[in-house]
C-alpha cells in the first residue's frame, strides 16, 4: 500500500510498505481516506519539531477513515464507520486522561506523524478508545480538519478562553487554517471579529468569510486600528498564534480583564511582558496545547450544525507536494487536505 514516508528531513517521498496486521484486541483497523496538513507538519519535515524519532516515519496528525475490522474487544465502532483518530497515544489513566485534560497525558507513548508512523498510508491499527466516530453528513474534507486544526480552535475558545457570546475578539492570522475557523466559530456566537490578514486578497476573503474589521498588517499598526475600533477600550479575547512579531501588539489590543489564549510562535518564540501591565490591567494569559479528546468531539458536533471549516484547497496524495509548497509558502486562505 502507499505511504507518504519523511526519509530524512526535508527528504518526503511516497513509498510503498506492507499492510498493517489484523487489528488487536482493542484495535480497529482504519482505511485513510484523507488527511489534513497543517504548520506543524511543515516544521516537522524540516526537522523543528521532534528530535527523537526514527526514519523512515509515516507522516501525518490528522485524518479521516473508514473503519474496515474491529478486534474481539471493541464495542461502539463496526465497519463501515467513519472516524477522527486522535493522533497522541495517551495512557487513558493518569489523573490528566481521568479528567478529559487528555492533551496533558503524563505518559504519552507518542503522536502519530512526529514519534511514530502517522495516518498518511493505505490502511492503519489504532486503539478504539482513541477514534471518534464522525456524525452523518460531515463530509471527509471537515472531517480531516478536525483533529489539530478545529479541535485545537475549540480548546482555545472554549476550555481556555471561555469566549462568551457577543464578546469582542481578535483573531490573527484570519486567512490560515486555525483562524477561519475561530473567525466562523466565534460570528456564529454572536461576536464581534477583527482579524489580521497580510494581504488584499485575505481581508476580501475574511470579509466574505464573516469578519467585522479585516486589518491588513502590513499596511497598518493592527493594535492602533484595534483601539480606534474599541473606543479605547480593547477586545475581550485575543487569538494569538503568530508569537514574537504581534506579541507587544495583542497585548496592547486587550481590555482591562480581557483574556489572550495562544498556542503557536510561527514568527518566533521569544516576547517580552511590562509586568506592572500585567497586573494594572489584570490580563489573563492562557497558553492553549493541542487539544483533549472531548473538543474533537464537540468540534465535530459544531460542524454537523453547519460551522463547517475552510477548505482551502484538495490534492490526491501523488500531488502532496504541492500542498505541502502552499502551505510553507503561506499562499493559502483555509485547509489543505490531501486524499488517499
Amino acid at each position: 500500500m502507499r505511504a507518504l514516508q519523511l526519509i530524512a528531513d526535508r527528504d518526503l517521498r511516497l513509498a510503498d510498505i506492507p499492510p498493517p496486521p489484523p487489528p488487536g484486541a482493542d484495535e480497529v483497523q482504519l482505511a485513510v481516506r484523507a488527511v489534513g496538513l497543517n504548520h506543524i507538519d511543515v516544521w516537522g519535515w524540516r526537522g523543528m519539531a521532534f528530535a527523537k524519532r526514527a526514519y523512515p516515519l509515516v507522516t501525518g496528525a490528522e485524518c479521516v477513515a473508514e473503519v474496515v475490522a474491529a478486534g474481539a474487544a471493541v464495542t461502539g465502532l463496526r465497519p463501515g464507520d467513519r472516524v477522527v483518530p486522535y493522533a497522541a497515544l495517551v495512557c487513558g489513566t493518569c489523573r490528566f486522561c481521568a479528567r478529559g485534560e487528555d492533551n496533558l497525558c503524563t505518559n504519552v507513548a507518542g503522536v502519530r506523524g512526529f514519534h511514530i508512523d502517522g495516518f498518511a498510508q493505505g490502511r492503519t491499527n489504532h486503539p478504539a478508545r482513541l477514534c471518534i466516530k464522525v456524525p452523518e453528513g460531515v463530509a471527509d474534507t471537515d472531517a480531516a480538519s478536525v483533529a489539530v486544526a478545529f479541535s485545537t480552535v475549540e480548546h482555545m475558545l472554549f476550555d481556555n478562553a471561555r469566549l462568551e457570546p457577543g464578546e469582542t475578539i481578535l483573531v490573527h492570522a484570519g486567512g490560515s487554517s486555525i483562524g477561519t475557523i475561530a473567525i466562523r466559530v466565534a460570528k456564529s456566537l454572536g461576536c464581534t471579529v477583527i482579524t489580521t490578514v497580510g494581504s488584499a486578497a485575505k481581508a476580501e476573503k475574511a470579509a466574505a468569510l464573516g469578519a467585522d474589521h479585516v486589518i491588513n498588517y502590513r499596511e497598518d499598526r493592527f493594535e492602533g486600528v484595534v483601539r480606534k475600533l474599541t473606543a479605547k477600550r480593547g477586545v475581550d479575547v485575543v487569538f494569538e498564534h503568530v508569537g514574537a512579531d504581534t506579541w507587544a501588539g495583542s497585548l496592547l489590543s486587550m481590555r482591562r480583564g480581557g483574556r489572550l489564549v495562544t498556542c503557536g510562535a510561527t514568527s518566533g518564540p521569544s516576547g517580552s511582558i511590562n509586568l506592572m501591565q500585567l497586573f494594572q490591567q489584570q490580563y489573563r494569559i492562557i497558553g492553549s496545547f493541542g487539544a483533549p479528546i472531548a473538543a474533537n468531539a464537540r468540534a465535530l458536533a459544531r460542524i454537523a450544525a453547519g460551522v463547517r471549516p475552510v477548505i482551502d484547497s484538495v490534492y490526491p496524495l501523488d500531488r502532496f507536494q504541492d500542498g505541502l509548497a502552499r502551505l510553507e509558502g503561506r499562499d493559502v486562505f483555509g485547509k489543505i487536505i490531501v486524499t488517499l
